[in-house]
């Protein structure tokens, strides 16, 4: 009887340490789960936190264990070390892709659904992180991106109200600059571009550098746009009878040689393919969405707090239930958006 009461006394504010830790990180764990619905950001904060109470936690319940002081302070040292060791070793690249991704939210320059480009990787976000932003590439595939990376590089941004886009084509010097840039202009305008304008890049040996540019006003459509832009300059051109010397073409027919022009079809059938961006940027598009759908959150969050504060000041009953029942419809929207952004991220982990 005496050794169990010794064993109790002893192991007591071990067992009684572990327990404490254990209700604190359940109860901060359901009330941070509550509070990150439909919030990415602070979903990743909560496992930040998260893992701060554990890794306090473990250290505690090392120390409360029954042992010498010696024992004590040899295990201090220990875990002192380990901590110190891990934390010089990753502190830069952790620390700095940390303030980074604090930095690119703070400028908010960048978000879900944006085209960027950086480094030569071409893509659009799809995720943004406080360590990484992962952005889809035209292979549909993923690439993750460290913020560090988004912070030191130039980052070149595709402004959601509109883009010029341009195509590069190289030509002879035998046809006039006036009529090809009249072609050109045709082809951007065929191709449902606005405000289109040619520029002459390069004089080379043997040809002329073309590029013409147009204002794209919907983004989400830019590889397509610029695959319409190439094939309506194909077009425009062999319609004109200029022929393409691009890009190392040695233009040294004689007189009377066949020129290198496709032969126009009789009827030229109406465009079947799909839409290569929506197959393309399928998860920025689903990213996108949820956005939007969190800043209409934040709205209806905003209306919320100002149909309680109203509600305080109505004193007359019958205005005051009309008032009520318009903030218990309120708050159902709210929590449908809450559901269906919740619905929307699943969806979009388990897609990867």
């Amino acid at each position: 009887m005496e050794i169990l009461q010794s064993i109790f006394t002893n192991w007591y504010p071990t067992v009684l340490t572990a327990f404490f830790f254990y209700i604190i990180y359940l109860l901060v764990k359901k009330l941070l789960e509550r509070q990150s619905k439909g919030q990415a950001d602070k979903a990743l904060i909560r496992s930040i936190v998260l893992f701060s109470i554990g890794l306090i936690g473990f250290i505690s319940i090392i120390l409360a264990i029954p042992m010498s002081p010696d024992q004590k302070g040899q295990i201090t040292n220990l875990i002192g070390i380990v901590l110190s060791a891990v934390l010089g070793l990753s502190a830069t690249t952790f620390i700095g892709n940390a303030l980074a991704g604090i930095a690119l939210k703070l400028r908010r320059n960048i978000k879900p659904g944006d085209f960027i480009s950086v480094d030569g990787i071409f893509g659009r976000v799809t995720e943004q992180g406080l360590f990484h932003t992962e952005i889809q590439n035209i292979d549909r595939d993923l690439t993750t991106l460290p913020n560090m990376t988004l912070a030191t590089q130039a980052v070149k941004v595709t402004r959601g109200s509109g883009t010029f886009i341009n195509v590069e084509v190289s030509l002879g010097y035998d046809v006039h600059r006036s009529k090809i840039e009249k072609s050109l202009s045709k082809a951007a305008e065929t191709a449902g571009l606005s405000d289109p304008f040619v520029l002459i890049t390069g004089l080379g040996d043997f040809s002329v550098v073309y590029s013409i540019h147009g204002f794209l006003q919907d983004v989400k459509s830019i590889i397509s746009a610029k695959s319409k832009l190439t094939g309506a300059v194909l077009d425009a051109l062999h319609e004109d009878g200029i022929e393409i010397v691009s890009p190392n073409f040695m233009n040294q027919k004689q007189v009377g040689d066949t020129l290198f022009i496709p032969q126009k079809p009789r009827k030229i059938e109406a465009d079947t393919q799909p839409q290569a961006d929506q197959l393309i940027f399928d998860k920025a598009e689903e990213a996108e969405s949820i956005e939007k759908r969190k800043a209409i959150l934040a709205e209806v969050e905003a209306k919320i707090k100002t149909e309680k504060e109203n509600l305080k000041s109505i004193k007359e009953p019958e205005a005051k239930a009309k008032a009520e029942k318009k903030l218990t419809s309120t708050i159902e929207l709210r929590d449908k958006l809450l559901e269906k952004i919740d619905k929307k991220m699943d969806e979009l982990s388990d897609a990867d």
